[in-house]
């Protein structure tokens, strides 16, 4: 994408803004100092919290804040789950830990407590990534301008073996890797290193990796958009003829990153934008949209349920929250380069033709070297839709020759259907979460902290209650 007067400009001044900036102190010491007192309107928790940065890069230029939350019960004997989110360029943190599986929910100027928080099972580790995404930053003002899929995945990698020093008491602790959306991408590329490392040198016990909707094979997954929006009334039947024929989602997609959108793409995207209308979420067709915040639900986030009350607006909520000053000092962050913190950054230009990387074989890889993988998709989310990811996990069981040792079912949470399962040869696996968005955690919390504990567990989902 080319550059702009406007780019240069802001560039120009984040330019100067960094050069004033005061860096990490070396994150080799103890862990003690990332220890969190309570966090603003939290009310008392028996588990700790930490915050902090950690610095990547050859020159150490570059820092990845990062959040961490024992287990509730037993952190000692409970596994690491490291958690991404995608975007690229979306908060860990502010998605991921607050608005989705994490303990907390802002709530105004206090903390509620998630019921369904996935540090009921494990330790989880928040890691905002690349450098530029909340909190995280660099002293080098072009590394928000040329990063992509290879570095983020080397980082990812070092973050992990400082942090890991940081915390030595988890070096040896059973690890998840878990995620969503363009962790797709993330995900299987930092699995594929840890198990490259294990063949120099033991360090890491990957257990298991877990995909949420995520972007696996730029065709497959964007294309199935036009069948799902058209079954589920979102569109006509003559635009869904023109949007799986004359403008595939992914020829759109393509076209814009190389800054050629040809006019039928515009003429059908426009139609299908306009039969939509922006008072539908695309992460979530079914739910309610924040009336308010229009434009910031737009970008990713999709409203929240918790214990059957929907919160729509809970974004501006998250957003709100990391912008008091008294909520950055408890969690030891600092606003490097920007002037408020944003669920997603604003000033990362990542290389979008990354997007269309398949990362398919690297889950085929990562099957065949022992580790088992699940994937699963919130069934109301249009962007990555579960057509398309079952598409592609049965069609990679076929390829590695697995046999179908669970056949396609019902799995239940409480007393309710909480979606459909099926598994292959004991280590692929493929699950839908009934009524959820693209951040499945986010609107089913206790459907998706049901499928999150058997995936720790290695158990089939409950097939009855």
């Amino acid at each position: 994408m080319g550059s702009t007067p406007w780019r240069s400009m802001v560039m120009a001044t984040l330019a100067t803004l960094l050069l004033h900036l005061s860096f990490p102190t070396e994150v080799c010491s103890s862990a003690t100092s990332d220890r969190i007192t309570r966090l603003p309107g939290q009310q008392p928790v028996d588990f700790q919290q930490f915050a902090g940065y950690i610095t990547v890069g050859k020159k150490r230029e570059r820092a990845l804040f990062y959040y961490f939350i024992e287990a509730e019960t037993e952190p000692s004997s409970k596994p690491l789950v490291i958690w991404f989110n995608g975007g690229p360029g979306c908060s860990s943190v502010g998605v991921g830990a607050f608005t989705e599986n994490g303990p907390f929910r802002p709530s105004g100027n206090i903390l509620v407590r998630n019921a369904y928080s996935w540090n009921t099972e494990a330790n989880m580790l928040y890691v905002e990534t690349p450098a530029g995404v909340g909190f995280s930053y660099s002293r080098n003002i072009s590394d928000y301008r040329d990063m992509n899929d290879e570095r983020t995945a080397r980082e990812n990698l070092a973050f992990l073996r400082r942090w890991l020093v940081k915390f030595p008491e988890y070096k040896n602790r059973d690890l998840f890797i878990t995620g969503e959306s363009y962790a797709g991408h993330y995900i299987p590329q930092l699995a594929d290193l840890l198990i490259r490392a294990n063949k120099q040198q033991k360090e890491f016990n990957l257990k298991g990796i877990a995909l949420g909707n995520p972007l696996l094979e730029y065709y497959t997954n964007l294309n199935s958009r036009a069948e799902f929006l058209w079954s589920h009334g979102v569109i006509s039947d003559s635009t869904y003829r023109i949007f799986s024929r004359n403008c595939t989602y992914s020829l759109y997609l393509s076209e814009t990153y190389r800054g050629n959108v040809s006019s039928i793409c515009v003429l059908v995207m426009s139609t299908v934008e306009r039969e939509m209308s922006k008072f539908v979420d695309k992460y979530d067709v079914t739910l309610d949209v924040c009336i308010s915040s229009l434009k910031m639900q737009s970008l990713v986030l999709s409203p929240m349920k918790m214990t059957g009350k929907i919160d729509v607006c809970v974004e501006d909520e998250t957003v709100n929250y990391f912008n008091r000053k008294d909520v950055q000092r408890a969690l030891h962050a600092r606003l490097a380069g920007v002037s408020k913190w944003e669920a997603c950054s604003s000033i990362l230009d990542y290389k979008l033709l990354d997007v269309a990387i398949p990362t398919i074989p690297l889950l085929g890889s990562i099957v065949k070297s022992g580790i088992p993988v699940l994937v699963y998709s919130g069934d109301q989310d249009s962007v990555v839709p579960l057509t398309g990811s079952r598409t592609q996990i049965h069609g990679l069981a076929a390829r590695l020759g697995l046999n179908t040792t669970i056949p396609y079912r019902v799995w239940f949470a409480g007393k309710q259907v909480g979606g459909w399962t099926q598994v292959y040869g004991d280590i692929l696996s493929f699950a839908t979460i009934r009524g959820g968005s693209h951040e499945a955690p986010f609107s089913q919390p206790q459907r998706a902290l049901v499928l999150f504990k058997a995936f720790l567990q290695g158990k089939p989902l409950p097939e009855t209650f």
